[in-house]
């Protein structure tokens, strides 16, 4: 029961009628929406199965979504269409950070063409590795790692 009720609920309950902001959000056909089924509405309630998972919007009615899910059967991943109602999906934050990024490269293309500066740097690089230095021994002597012998206390 414990494992269903994390599952479900996700730690703390929160009890009481649902937010309104739940109901007055917009969804439109291509979002992508996280699924996570709240145990106040059993109505249009996602199977365990779809629990946490992330899809894309395919159909939007007045009180449900269509989301399209990928679902692991044996050996294959299978598109799945599963509708859920709204009170158990929210927009998902999977490609914030690349709209943010994608915003700010837009930023700085048109602050370099106001400029005349010719190509901004957009690109993302990987950290470069650290530079090499040496480790004096004036102060700083060896300390020798090994096993400690072991000793039988009775």
């Amino acid at each position: 029961k414990q494992w269903y009720q994390r599952r479900v609920h996700g730690g703390l309950q929160e009890k009481g009628v649902e937010h309104l902001s739940t109901y007055l959000k917009t969804y439109k056909i291509g979002d992508i929406v996280d699924i996570k089924g709240c145990g106040a509405f059993q109505k249009g309630m996602p199977h365990k199965a779809y629990h946490g998972k992330t899809g894309r919007v395919f159909n939007v009615s007045k009180r449900a979504c269509g989301v399209v899910v990928n679902k692991r059967v044996r050996g294959n991943i299978l598109p799945k269409r599963i509708y859920v109602r709204i009170e158990h999906i929210k927009h998902s934050q999977c490609r914030k950070d690349f709209l943010d990024r994608v915003h700010a490269n837009e930023v700085k293309k048109t602050e370099a063409k106001s400029t005349g500066t010719i190509g901004a740097a957009c690109k993302r690089f990987p950290l470069a590795p650290k530079e090499a230095h040496l480790v004096s021994t004036a102060d700083n002597e060896p300390q020798v790692l090994g096993p400690i012998p072991f000793e039988f206390m009775a």
